[in-house]
């Protein structure tokens, strides 16, 4: 279940299964209305739908998978924790930096990460790795209004 750490940050563990995805989804686009001056949800739903099926598939099942999502001054930053340690030059999964193919059925989510999110990246944790990406609060003009 998703425990606030503080006002601005929440952690849930995930089912290490495909439902992992929508849970995620829903709880960056829910956090995320806690912002006055919230990032776009859009964004930040695909991008941690990339993050979190990535880990889904790049990791052993009986392993957790958590989301952390932290609302920042100018936006918010998501993290996916996993216990697959990164290897060398390894980014979000896919094994050495390298361009890949748009064209490939896989790599485009680490194209969308690294081309809609202001930073992007991973760091070693005490039980694994953290993917994270960070985006910034929309300019006031494109927020849609409230209903």
């Amino acid at each position: 279940m998703a425990e606030a750490a503080d006002p601005t940050s929440w952690r849930v563990e995930l089912p290490h299964t495909t439902a992992a995805v929508p849970i995620a989804r829903a709880l960056v686009r829910t956090a995320l209305t806690e912002l006055e001056t919230p990032a776009d949800s859009d964004t930040a739903e695909l991008l941690t739908a990339e993050l979190v099926a990535n880990a889904v598939e790049h990791t052993d099942p009986e392993d957790p998978i958590e989301l952390v999502v932290e609302l920042l001054p100018g936006g918010c930053q998501v993290e996916v924790h996993d216990r697959r340690p990164a290897g060398p030059g390894e980014l979000i999964g896919h094994g050495p930096v390298a361009r890949p193919d748009p064209w490939q059925e896989h790599g485009r989510g680490l194209l969308l990460i690294r081309a809609l999110s202001s930073d992007c990246g991973h760091r070693p944790t005490a039980q694994g790795k953290a993917v994270w990406f960070t985006l910034p609060a929309k300019p006031a003009q494109r927020r849609r209004p409230e209903h």
